[in-house]
């Protein structure tokens, strides 16, 4: 695995057992055990954190990040409640539902920040902590946030277009499955900053698999010349890897994001190479860090995002990463 430039130390943290991924709803209490939390790591007051994400459903990325955060409520004696809604109002409302209960915390992503400005001004007033996560972190100390955990989308994208170039290609799809997402933006256009060829972007929906499928199909069909298909999430990257059947495509499929499919993908060649943006710990650290500020009143960072990525993960990386995909980690 090649680790990418940063530009914030990296926390590291070394969870003794392994979490339980959940699928998550819409707004789904985290009740496994003792409600969320088991309450045997430690001694401190019971706490209640809730995480509010832009997550679609069957997006596995954040069964991965649920299970960082469900490690580190049970040790940290935490009921951890997630919601979920992929529009930005829906999600605020979510954000709301969770101040007017008083929760101790929230975790947040800001894939459309200033939908969230608001209720995030409101989390403040009321005296709840937040800690952003994933998406938007160039708006986090703006909105009031303790801190940000994820990666820097435009070096992440940077690092992308500089391995397509060490592998010779010269024109590139990348494929945003979320129109106005910043941080899906902020990667195509890391990539194009460093890329020597050229790349083109191509919208899908990408909660519709068929047709988020037939749009790259279709593409790959009438551009010849794509030798790379770069999807921005795992999911898509599946979707990818059929349109090039489709097409008859000999492009390269890479992708940002890695579950279990991916790395079997990357085993069998399918997928040239993946960006681990490492999800788990994303909820890991998000949780940790606001049961560190309500129990001592730690700030973690220094004031500077916490990075968990990129790195670059390619088959070489498969024997080591296949354990912690198959339990829902990696």
């Amino acid at each position: 695995m090649r680790t990418a430039r940063t530009t914030a130390a990296l926390i590291a943290v070394l969870a003794l057992a392994v979490g339980c991924s959940s699928s998550g709803g819409k707004d789904d209490e985290d009740r496994s055990g003792d409600g969320g939390g088991g309450g045997k790591g430690v001694n401190t007051p019971r706490l209640k954190i809730a995480m509010v994400t832009h997550s679609g459903e069957g997006d596995t990325f954040w069964d991965i990040v649920q299970s960082g955060a469900k490690q580190a409520a049970r040790k940290d004696n935490v009921e951890f409640l997630y919601a979920n809604d992929k529009e930005a109002k829906g999600q605020a409302e979510l954000v709301q539902s969770f101040v007017d209960k008083k929760v101790d915390g929230i975790v947040v992503t800001l894939a459309k920040p200033e939908a969230m400005k608001a209720v995030l001004a409101k989390a403040e007033t009321a005296g709840i902590p937040v800690v952003t996560i994933n998406s938007g972190g160039e708006f986090s100390a703006r909105f009031g946030a303790l801190g940000h955990i994820g990666q820097d989308e435009s070096v992440a994208g940077e690092a992308v277009g500089e391995e397509l170039n060490s592998r010779g290609r010269k024109k590139a799809l990348c494929v945003i499955h979320e129109q106005g997402n910043v941080s899906l933006e902020q990667r195509c256009a890391g990539v194009k900053k460093t890329f020597d060829g050229s790349v083109e972007n191509l919208n899908v929906q990408g909660t519709d698999a068929p047709g988020s499928q037939s749009s790259i199909s279709a593409k790959l069909q009438a551009t010849k010349d794509i030798d790379a298909v770069v999807a921005l999430g795992a999911p898509i990257a599946a979707y990818s890897v059929k349109a090039k059947e489709d097409a008859g495509s000999k492009a390269e499929v890479d992708t940002f994001d890695l579950n279990a499919e991916v790395v079997k993908r990357l085993k069998a060649k399918e997928v040239g190479f993946a960006v681990d943006q490492q999800p788990y710990l994303q909820g890991y650290l998000s949780v940790d860090e606001l049961w560190l500020y309500k129990t001592n009143a730690n700030v973690i960072g220094g004031g500077k995002p916490v990075l968990t990525g990129p790195a670059i993960v390619t088959s070489k990386d498969v024997p080591k990463l296949a354990e912690y995909t198959a339990r829902g980690t990696r």
